[in-house]
């Protein structure tokens, strides 16, 4: 297959069609891409010859422009020497001159019309490169974005992993147990405690209340003073005296 060919193949193929039609979609964007670049060089490097080649008939053309007028100016002169048959002789390389020209011409401009074409196709060729390689990068962070979550959810889904959650909540229910059966043993003593603290709140209310009553009731003592002996006799002797 020709270079010209097969670009042209690639510039006019459909990569989405290709793709849905592939086993294996990665490798055949690599192919595709190997391809492109492969046939890219190829072209370029065709294009540098045909520019070379039409610089060559670029010169061909100047030196063949100046041998005609060369052979125009010596009909010219023979003429004006009187020698007609110069003259005819120079025109007749002239002309042979002038439909070599229009051959190398001809040539010039179809060769300019091809690298023109050539030019779109490899601007084209380019287009669709990048865009399989863009796409290339596409199936390669979906590949891996894929294959992390493959790993994710074997994990999740792991049946040693579940055993040792369950484990995990077994021994959690275990020291719950075994917490449960020490605040047991505080509750009893926590309940003995509060009773004496209550109990205490309890009298230091209770004689409070002693006080006040007796406090109204004109027979109130302050509290821990001691208790008049009602059966003991006045003492009238005077002080000093026995």
């Amino acid at each position: 297959m020709g270079v010209f060919s097969r670009m042209s193949d690639i510039v006019n193929s459909n990569i989405n069609a290709m793709l849905d039609k592939a086993e294996d979609p990665e490798k055949v964007v690599r192919l595709i891409i190997q391809e492109m670049e492969d046939t890219l060089v190829e072209v370029r490097s065709a294009a540098a010859r045909a520019i070379a080649d039409r610089k060559e008939l670029e010169r061909r053309i100047a030196s063949g422009t100046r041998e005609a007028d060369e052979w125009q100016r010596r009909a010219e002169l023979a003429i004006n020497k009187g020698r007609d048959d110069l003259a005819k002789a120079a025109l007749a390389e002239k002309k042979r001159l002038a439909e070599a020209l229009a051959v190398l011409k001809d040539q010039h401009k179809e060769l300019g019309i091809g690298l023109e074409k050539l030019n779109d196709d490899i601007a084209a060729l380019k287009a669709k490169l990048a865009d399989a390689k863009n796409r290339q990068k596409g199936l390669e962070l979906r590949r891996n974005t894929a294959a992390h979550r493959l790993r994710v959810r074997s994990r999740i889904h792991d049946e040693r992993i579940n055993d040792a959650l369950g484990k995990f909540e077994y021994y959690e229910r275990k020291l719950e147990h075994m917490e449960g059966k020490v605040e047991a043993y505080d509750l009893g003593q926590k309940r003995d405690l509060d009773k004496q603290f209550d109990d205490l709140e309890t009298n230091d209310h209770v004689e409070e209340e002693l006080a006040a009553l007796k406090a109204r009731m004109g027979t109130g003592k302050a509290p821990g003073a001691p208790a008049a002996n009602p059966k003991a006799p006045a003492s009238n002797a005077p002080a000093g005296k026995e």
